[in-house]
């Protein structure tokens, strides 16, 4: 009888401890009510719902202040609206303790950000600069310091960062150095530096050759230094070369040309400009002011009429027909021509 009371005793023991032994295992693999609300709070953001992020990630901290990561979230929510707070809140965290270097990376990025939200440059750098020290080949901190020089306009520091991102990368781009050469020649130029100016642009030229902005500010420096001829040629290179941004030489071109004696040389300079770039709107109006002044005006529409353009640039070219039409066409027309150029500025002020 002792032995089956014993015998009921050890099973009813193995089965208490299985029992304890299955909660144990749920409780551990069951998600923390936390981390629900933290998830929660996630998806909120990504639908783009601040508020109900806020008052969930507050739920989280409220209940388990060690949430590292809802802090950090919660920080980086207020810092469009109330940066001074997230900036308290997110150096709160640095002094943490037993946070792993990921999550001191994160810190470090989101106080660089809200450094940089206020302005404030020299801590916004130092905190990207703290990355670096826990990981030596941080892209993000690279790219980071990069964008603070440039904004701040410390060139050197700019191609110091730029250098050291292309290690990391393994992606040497000639154009980056190039730049920083032209923006230290354009500090130069605005202190009427002209020689150093001039060295620094054609070094820029010399390091990417296929990089426009060095040809357009050495040709300035020959236009101050009255090297007219000079001047001509790197703005023609550049307006070739960057098809976009050239535009805005085309009328140092045009004058240069006529005051060389040259101006038959305009023509042929925007035909060449549109071999290049068919749909150059700002080309493709000169060109035609150029034919209408020489008397080709039916050449001059017809230029416009078989050009093509993206939507909604074609307005001025709309209204260079209609200039050009003064003369041969009927008031109907005209009256037709100017309602589609209204209905067109309706549509644009629509979007």
């Amino acid at each position: 009888m002792d032995g089956s009371i014993y015998l009921y005793f050890i099973i009813a023991l193995i089965s208490s401890a299985g029992i304890l032994f299955y909660y144990l295992s749920y409780k551990s693999v069951k998600q923390p009510k936390t981390d629900i609300l933290f998830t929660d709070a996630l998806n909120a953001m990504v639908r783009g719902d601040k508020a109900k992020a806020i008052g969930i990630l507050r739920q989280v901290v409220k209940q388990d202040s060690n949430h590292v990561r809802a802090y950090l979230q919660l920080g980086n929510i207020l810092r469009d609206e109330n940066t001074e707070q997230a900036i308290k809140i997110h150096q709160s965290l640095t002094v943490r303790p037993n946070l792993s270097a990921e999550m001191k990376v994160d810190i470090h990025r989101a106080l660089a950000n809200d450094y940089k939200k206020i302005g404030s440059f020299n801590k916004a750098k130092n905190e990207a600069e703290q990355i670096l020290t826990i990981e030596k080949r941080n892209l993000w901190s690279l790219k980071f310091l990069v964008d603070i020089a440039i904004e701040n306009q410390n060139w050197d520091e700019a191609a110091s960062w730029t250098k050291q991102l292309q290690k990391v990368t393994g992606k040497k781009n000639k154009n980056d150095e190039a730049r920083f050469d032209v923006y230290r020649g354009l500090d130069c130029l605005k202190n009427s530096q002209l020689e150093e100016a001039k060295v620094l642009f054609q070094k820029a030229i010399k390091t990417s050759p296929n990089y426009g902005l060095g040809y357009r500010y050495l040709g300035d420096v020959y236009e101050q230094t009255r090297d007219l001829l000079k001047a001509l040629e790197n703005w023609k290179i550049f307006a070739q070369k960057d098809l976009a941004g050239g535009t805005i030489v085309y009328g140092k071109i045009e004058s240069a040309l006529f005051d060389l004696g040259r101006y038959s040389e305009v023509e042929n300079f925007y035909r060449k400009i549109l071999e290049l770039d068919s749909s150059n709107l700002e080309a493709i109006i000169r060109l035609a002011n150029v034919l209408d002044e020489k008397g080709e005006s039916v050449a001059a529409l017809q230029l416009i009429d078989n050009a093509t353009f993206p939507n909604g640039l074609d307005i001025r070219a709309d209204i260079m027909k209609l200039k050009l039409s003064l003369v041969t066409s009927t008031p109907v027309e005209l009256s037709h021509q100017i309602d589609n150029i209204l209905h067109k500025l309706s549509e644009l002020d629509e979007t």
